[in-house]
């Protein structure tokens, strides 16, 4: 069994990638597996760690207006087109799968005229451009949101399965993950993260909750401030006085899966894979989706979790501390309501959908359906 496996750009695109491909190895050992994408994509580091091969192509993704660029975009198309078909006549793959980013569309699609078996996995609510394009020649599309069924025009069979995410995430437990950060267990847990690289706009709303929350005996806060944030961030702590001992401030969380298994409630943007991480686990949030993300994709995500139940919004130009407090200082206050919200949070959950997309994507390969 060889499948290619496209997808690139951001962690967006290639962490679900690396989680089918992780999966797909757990129901076939033997199967060969391969990554196609950039050289100027995350993937070229991301995809050789986890320990697979990849191959990369000259593609370059079209700018939203048309400019002296979109001609070079024309030609990397090309280019893109031509290493693609080298690949698929050197490794012959019986299954090529995409998750997104311009890289994977010349793959996926000289895959499908070739009449090998091909489907993409879309992770948000407002599906990107290249999956939209690619519904119109692929077999299947596995669906992070069913609110992106609308969007997909194509004659691909489209499958809600929600987003594949780590087995970590499920692996951890509250108790291992309370030990690990010395938290108290008697204390609710509020998880604080903007990314990996952190968000100015929410760390600055959380430290006037985190000052208000200093000393408090009820609750807890564990929050990444991001790498390049983190000194300015201690230093506004020291000039303020310094938090107490229930405040927990680090520039990064390298285990998210064992923070995400200590946290009652959670701050957070609204990225698909962080927000199926969160659902997974059943965990109730306040989403600042981010502002800038494509199309605005993100708003669409904590909307549609909104809806559920499972979320409150605040958009980044309205987030301030005492917003921040407000709401947060409601779900401390009453039970009920964040006990709805986690249970909506739980319905929402897919922790299964890795399983789900590998079973049905390599069932193509036989023409079979599951």
């Amino acid at each position: 069994m060889r499948i290619i496996v496209s997808g690139g750009g951001t962690g967006g695109h290639i962490y679900p990638a690396l989680t089918i491909a992780d999966t797909i190895k757990k129901l076939h050992p033997e199967a060969e597996i391969r990554f196609v994408g950039t050289t100027h994509g995350l993937e070229k580091d991301l995809v050789p760690r986890a320990g697979y091969p990849i191959d990369f192509i000259d593609v370059q993704g079209f700018k939203r207006s048309l400019s002296a660029d979109t001609f070079r975009s024309v030609y990397k198309l090309f280019t893109g087109l031509h290493d693609a078909k080298k690949l698929l006549d050197t490794y012959r793959p019986h299954l090529v799968i995409g998750t997104g980013g311009y890289v994977c569309g010349p793959v996926v699609f000289l895959a499908a005229m070739k009449g090998i078996p091909t489907c993409v996995q879309e992770q948000n609510a407002l599906p990107g451009v290249t999956n939209k394009i690619l519904s119109h020649f692929v077999k299947k599309i596995f669906l992070g949101y069913r609110e992106a069924d609308k969007y997909f025009k194509g004659k691909a069979q489209k499958v809600f399965t929600g987003n594949p995410i780590r087995d970590e995430i499920m692996s951890r437990t509250r108790w291992e993950a309370l030990r690990s950060f010395n938290l108290d267990v008697h204390k609710k847990t509020i998880l604080i993260a903007g990314g990996s690289l952190g968000a100015n706009s929410i760390n600055k709303a959380a430290f006037q909750l985190e000052k208000n929350l200093s000393g408090r005996d009820d609750v807890q806060v564990l929050h990444a401030t991001g790498k390049n944030n983190y000194e300015a961030y201690e230093k506004q702590i020291a000039e303020s006085g310094g938090f107490k001992s229930n405040i927990h401030v680090s520039p990064y969380l390298y285990d998210m899966p064992m923070a995400l298994a200590a946290a009652d409630l959670a701050v957070f943007r609204a990225g698909a894979i962080g927000l199926a991480e969160l659902t997974a686990k059943g965990i109730p949030s306040i989403l600042v989706p981010f502002p800038f993300a494509t199309a605005n994709h993100q708003e669409f995500n904590a909307r549609a979790l909104e809806a559920e139940g499972a979320a409150q919004v605040i958009l980044d130009r309205e987030l301030t501390g005492d917003k921040l407090q407000e709401k947060v200082e409601r779900l401390l206050l009453h039970d009920e309501e964040l006990w709805q919200m986690k249970q909506a949070a739980a319905r929402a959950g897919r922790p299964e959908a890795a399983m789900e997309i590998a079973k049905q994507a390599t069932a193509l390969i036989n023409n079979r359906e599951t």
